[in-house]
C-alpha cells in the first residue's frame, strides 16, 4: 500500500470528524493527518497519495485555513503523486455552490503535476449546481452532514472504492 497523507481544513469540526472516519477506513496513522492551519506544505513530499479535505463556506468559499495553505501547497512539485479530494457542504441552503471549495482546490493544484483520483458518480445527490461535477462525475467525495448525513457512510465507501486502484 502506498503512503497516504491527509490534509484538511475545518472550522466547525465537521470536516475534522470526516477526516478521522476516512483515516480509520484507510488505516492512516494519526501522524499522517495534517490540519492545514498548522501544516508544513513541504511535508506533502513524504506521501504517494494526498487526500485533501475542506468545508465550503458562504457562496462556495474555501475554508479559511486553506486560504493561506493552498498557495504553499500548489508551489510543491507533486509529480507522480495521486490526489483525492473530499469535503463538506450544505446541499440545501447552498444548492448552487455545493462543495465548490473542492473545485477551487483542484483548479489551484492542477499545475503541480499530480494525478487526481477518486471520481464518483453524481447520482443520489440533492444539489442544483456544483463546480465539482465534471463530465457527469463528481471530482471527489462530497458530503452534506446537515441534510444527508444518513448517506455519509455509503458515500465514503463508494469513494474509498474509487481510490483503491491507486492505493
Amino acid at each position: 500500500m502506498k503512503k497516504i497523507g491527509i490534509y484538511f481544513g475545518s472550522s466547525s469540526g465537521t470536516t475534522a470528524d470526516v477526516t478521522k472516519t476516512i483515516a480509520k477506513r484507510l488505516g492512516v496513522d494519526a501522524a499522517d493527518i495534517h490540519d492545514v492551519a498548522s501544516a508544513d506544505a513541504t511535508s506533502m513530499a513524504n506521501y504517494d497519495v494526498l487526500l485533501l479535505g475542506s468545508s465550503t463556506w458562504g457562496m462556495g468559499d474555501l475554508q479559511d485555513d486553506w486560504e493561506s495553505f493552498l498557495p504553499k501547497a500548489k508551489g510543491q512539485n507533486l509529480a507522480g503523486k495521486c490526489v483525492g479530494l473530499f469535503g463538506c457542504g450544505d446541499s440545501s441552503s447552498y444548492s448552487d455552490t455545493f462543495c465548490d471549495a473542492l473545485a477551487t482546490i483542484k483548479e489551484e493544484m492542477e499545475g503541480t503535476s499530480c494525478t487526481f483520483i477518486g471520481e464518483v458518480a453524481a447520482e443520489d445527490y440533492g444539489y442544483d449546481e456544483t463546480r465539482c461535477e465534471q463530465g457527469g462525475k463528481l471530482i471527489g467525495l462530497l458530503l452534506d452532514e446537515i441534510n444527508e448525513s444518513d448517506k455519509t457512510g455509503d458515500r465514503i465507501d463508494n469513494w474509498v472504492a474509487a481510490l483503491q486502484p491507486n492505493l
